[in-house]
């Protein structure tokens, strides 16, 4: 399946969006490297095939729908209460969901040609949006487009989770990853 020119909608059952959230600190044997899915996001690509620049990308994922799909390290694997705990600290506190409740990316520039290309735009989290650049690969037989980005939770305003005093902590910076098929 060749990518083509138009307008392609986007959402959960086109493909997988995660965040890899990271322990830090002396304590950080104690807490685990996360991976969090969107489980609730919509968007549209405009594809223009023949001059990739013209083209653009729009995506929103709903804040609330951030769901840990993997746990990695620690002394004990994450228990249920544990994981309603992250939530909880995601929602009331790192984000503000009630407050936030949409990340939202809009693309400024397109460039290169497949398969290797950069997206640059606008990311919208906790209220603040600061531009990034997104490192995309495009396997333009299958129709798929998978890449990254890393952000700095400080750059939106964000203050990275701790506990015990600082002891155990969450970095600042947080991976970004996508695999999307394009219909």
């Amino acid at each position: 399946m060749i990518i083509s020119s138009g307008t392609h909608n986007l959402g959960p059952q086109a493909g997988k969006i995660t965040l890899n959230v990271y322990r830090d600190g002396v304590a950080a044997k104690m807490g685990h490297n996360l991976v969090l899915e969107a489980t609730k996001w919509s968007g549209k690509a405009e594809v223009v095939a023949e001059d990739p620049a013209a083209s653009n990308v729009g995506l929103t994922i709903d804040s609330r729908s951030l769901e840990i799909i993997d746990a990695q390290g620690g002394i004990k694997p994450l228990s249920d209460r544990d994981r309603a705990d992250i939530k909880r600290n995601i929602d009331d506190k790192i984000l503000i969901t009630s407050r936030n409740p949409e990340i939202i990316f809009q693309s400024t520039e397109v460039s290169g040609n497949a398969p290797n290309i950069k997206v640059k735009g606008n990311l919208t989290l906790a209220g603040k949006s600061q531009p990034v650049t997104l490192d995309v690969r495009v396997d333009e037989r299958s129709g798929r487009a998978s890449g990254n980005t890393t952000i700095r939770q400080s750059s939106f305003g964000i203050k990275p989770f701790s506990a015990l005093m600082g002891a155990l902590k969450i970095k600042d910076s947080v991976d970004i990853q996508f695999d999307i098929q394009i219909p």
